[in-house]
């Protein structure tokens, strides 16, 4: 396979060796690429997800890449394949490049080809660093360009479709209604022609406004009311939930009390592409789990991206149904969170059952 050049490594600041050792033992991949761990009893190094048995801690040492390792008389694991840890995360950023380019999306075959891995494969390797599919990627870009355009000052909903790089009206309005929960000119116009249901029920954690569009819920907030929508949605047509309606706040309610439940909600909620990666992974942390906003980063294929990871979880409209509650700082704090610190540390006890 060809190995590209034209990316650098991203500069990614050191770990501790004890963030080190609690990320082998969690076989954490959003850290693999950040350090090698070196066994002094067999002369083996390996990244940090290596599902070989754990040694013992006072046989391992902790080295900043693969290269340092071998310098110090180390080889490579044979199951893990640390070497290719730093060349596959070049070429899921050489991909996103690549995709970012195009005001056309590029085939996976064509993404593929550019970051020199087999198709099937470079799939499931960009997925698995970015919670997208290459193509879902790529949507989410040329929608971010349509939402762009159409918030421009003067210009019409069929030049800004095609700026953004549409070949067609039909496929923009697809796309809108996925990531903008609206048609493009609804967007364009605060919300006109949306209708939002809405309603405040109680929880032990405080009042929480549930709200949706026909296609799923758009708003979980705590201490918010209807006026929070109007200010989003000028336009729209908002609305006090009916009967059904109510079925579905109670589920999350439900949620609110016991945030380890299995989640299968309806959602309709806009966002950037690295947005939609960062609420991505988020989802995928399991309950009682909890991530730092560096390893949701890395996790993503950005690294370097830890204010703006943090940003991104600052930017979730769903409370709950996307944890960014189990988002701490490097050093275990708790860090931010829009409905208050104490809401954060009950979520985080209820996960745990304490």
């Amino acid at each position: 396979m060809n190995q590209m050049t034209d990316i650098s490594a991203p500069t990614q600041p050191p770990l501790d060796d004890e963030a080190c050792w609690e990320a082998v033992l969690r076989r954490d991949r959003a850290v693999d690429g950040r350090f090698v761990s070196a066994v002094l009893t067999t002369g083996i190094y390996c990244k940090p997800s290596c599902a070989a048995r754990h040694p013992r801690r006072e046989n391992m040492i902790f080295l900043p890449d693969p290269a340092a390792a071998r310098q110090a008389g180390f080889r490579a694991c044979l199951r893990c394949r640390p070497d290719e840890v730093g060349r596959d995360r070049l070429a899921v950023e050489a991909a996103q490049a690549f995709i970012a380019a195009a005001m056309v999306p590029p085939s996976l075959e064509e993404i593929a080809g550019h970051a020199g891995y087999a198709p099937h494969h470079f799939h499931r390797l960009f997925k698995r660093a970015t919670g997208l599919t290459p193509a879902a990627y790529a949507r989410s870009l040329r929608a971010e360009r349509l939402k762009t355009a159409l918030e421009e000052e003067g210009g019409s909903v069929t030049s800004a479709i095609y700026e953004a790089g549409y070949n067609a009206p039909s496929r923009a309005y697809a796309d809108a209604q996925r990531h903008l929960g609206m048609t493009p000119s609804a967007w364009k116009d605060g919300g006109r022609g949306v209708t939002i249901s809405y309603m405040v029920v109680g929880s032990s954690l405080g009042p929480v406004l549930v709200a949706a569009t026909a296609k799923g819920l758009c708003r979980i907030s705590f201490d918010e009311d209807e006026g929070e929508l109007r200010r989003r949605f000028p336009y729209a047509e908002i609305v006090p939930g009916d009967a059904a309606f109510s079925a579905l706040a109670a589920q999350v309610v439900r949620l609110v009390e016991d945030p380890t439940q299995p989640v299968d909600l309806p959602i309709d909620m806009c966002g950037t592409a690295f947005q939609q990666a960062v609420w991505a992974a988020l989802r995928a942390i399991p309950a009682g789990e909890t991530r730092s906003y560096r390893e949701i980063a890395a996790a993503i294929g950005k690294p370097g991206a830890v204010r703006a990871a943090g940003s991104a979880c600052g930017d979730n409209v769903l409370a709950v149904v996307i944890p960014c509650h189990r988002v701490l700082r490097s050093d275990g704090t708790l860090g931010g969170y829009a409905y208050g610190l104490g809401r954060k540390q009950a979520l985080l006890e209820r996960e745990r059952g304490e």
